[in-house]
């Protein structure tokens, strides 16, 4: 059952800009896992990265229904890729007892837009997680 949907663009070189502003931005967007790998990006890509990471954040938290804010904040999200098939997944985030997560990113010249459908757990899912976590 769907419980939210959210959606984001945004572009590239405004997220660039923050960062050359500040270089506290991505400290205060990526957690300390999606940082050690922000860091080893170089040029163009570095910043690619980053939006997609602040995109995904805002999309989950459109989908979350609060927004980001007090109930939910940019560390409470992390989205690492999957080691086999390099496929971005939220792997922390609120709710993620009672709830799935799904992300899609794209790219596309000076944009980066991403989906984030939360869907609740069923008893059935909720093992399955549980029999992954165990292995």
């Amino acid at each position: 059952m769907i419980y939210g949907n959210g959606i984001d663009i945004q572009e590239i070189w405004k997220i660039q800009k923050a960062q050359e502003k500040r270089e506290s931005f991505a400290k205060r967007i990526l957690t300390v896992n999606e940082l050690a790998i922000f860091e080893k990006y170089k040029g163009n890509r570095k910043y690619e990265f980053l939006a997609g990471r602040f995109s995904a954040k805002e999309a989950f938290s459109k989908a979350y229904g609060t927004g980001i804010g007090k109930k939910v904040g940019f560390q409470d999200i992390e989205i690492l890729n999957d080691s086999q098939t390099g496929r971005p997944e939220i792997v922390k985030f609120p709710g993620d007892n009672k709830l799935q997560a799904k992300i899609s990113i794209s790219h596309s010249g000076e944009y980066v837009v991403t989906e984030v459908i939360l869907e609740k757990l069923t008893w059935q899912t909720k093992m399955k997680k549980f029999l992954i976590k165990q292995k």
